[in-house]
């Protein structure tokens, strides 16, 4: 769980340090160039600076002890930033491109100084590359070869899921930028800018929305991924002191993980035997899943069917 973290941390200070670079370089050739695309990743950037910013506050938030009033703790905090990174992305990233770009398409400007514009985007894309290599990098470590769109969707390590969004969308933000920018070049007409910052918004409104409907699952309240689950309730009924697993419910909180545990066990010499098998596979669980930080077990056994009674045999024609 803590390399988890370490790994998550990591990815994000790879991109707070690629979008600030990011950021002041196309502020500074969006003044030189007036450019509305140019303009426009700018924002993007900064929104993305801003983001990371929040993934750290929620990281640090979810270290909180438990207490009185949150007995199972903060982790959960993390799904909370980051929806608020996905709306900062839809609205100051994406609202505000199309924005802009309406605003150009409107009263066309003509760009100043394209290669300058052409430059910052081409090293842009370079620090963009970095960054999400860093992400990818930590997410090989943990999607145990799974392919990248399958554990987005499996995931449930938001903050890591955000940054590998963010960067995916802020390349090809850049690559849409730079198309825009060569063609208002090529043809002199500046509606290809105000296009091009337009097209940005939308590509980076579409993956806020997708992120949003990740985290809303995770919000709501997501099972362990499900290869985990399955591999929790194997280990559970591998146990000699277990009949049959009847039910086991996983709660996925944040970093760590919750389950309930239904079990058939088999006939111990006493309820304190009973007892310490219990405590025993808890504790099994635990030493191999660290994760696994509550465990609740509940030793049941199927009801006998009912007895039919002599009216409800009368009954019967």
């Amino acid at each position: 769980m803590a390399s988890h973290n370490e790994g998550s941390t990591k990815a994000i200070f790879y991109a707070l340090a690629a979008n600030g670079g990011i950021a002041l370089a196309k502020f500074v050739a969006a003044i030189l160039t007036g450019s509305g695309a140019m303009l426009a990743e700018a924002i993007h950037s900064l929104a993305d600076c801003t983001n990371q910013v929040f993934l750290l506050i929620g990281l640090k938030e979810a270290k909180k002890p438990a207490n009185d009033s949150h007995p199972m703790g903060y982790a959960r905090v993390v799904y909370f930033w980051a929806m608020m990174v996905a709306i900062l992305l839809f609205f100051v990233g994406g609202a505000f491109s199309v924005v802009e770009g309406i605003k150009h398409l409107r009263s066309p400007e003509p760009i100043n100084n394209p290669w300058v514009a052409l430059g910052v985007l081409g090293i842009s894309v370079v620090l963009e590359a970095f960054s999400l290599r860093g992400a990818m990098i930590e997410i090989r470590k943990i999607s145990h070869g799974k392919s990248f769109f399958k554990w987005f969707r499996e995931t449930r390590q938001s903050e890591l899921m955000v940054v590998a969004g963010e960067d995916i969308a802020a390349l090809a933000g850049l690559a849409l930028a730079f198309v825009a920018v060569v063609l208002t070049v090529l043809t002199g007409n500046p509606l290809w800018d105000a296009c091009g910052s337009i097209a940005v918004g939308l590509l980076l409104m579409i993956v806020a929305v997708i992120v949003m409907r990740e985290v809303k699952a995770m919000v709501t309240g997501e099972s362990a991924a499900p290869e985990l689950h399955a591999a929790i309730e194997a280990h559970i009924a591998a146990h000699p002191e277990i009949d049959h697993v009847m039910n086991l419910i996983s709660m996925q909180w944040g970093h760590q993980i919750m389950i309930a545990v239904q079990a058939e066990m088999r006939p111990q010499t006493s309820d304190i035997a009973l007892v310490d098998a219990i405590n025993a596979i808890e504790a099994d669980i635990q030493s191999r899943w660290p994760q696994v930080v509550w465990c609740f077990f509940e030793p049941d056994r199927k009801k006998p069917p009912a007895a039919v009674t002599e009216t409800e045999l009368s009954s019967y024609p």
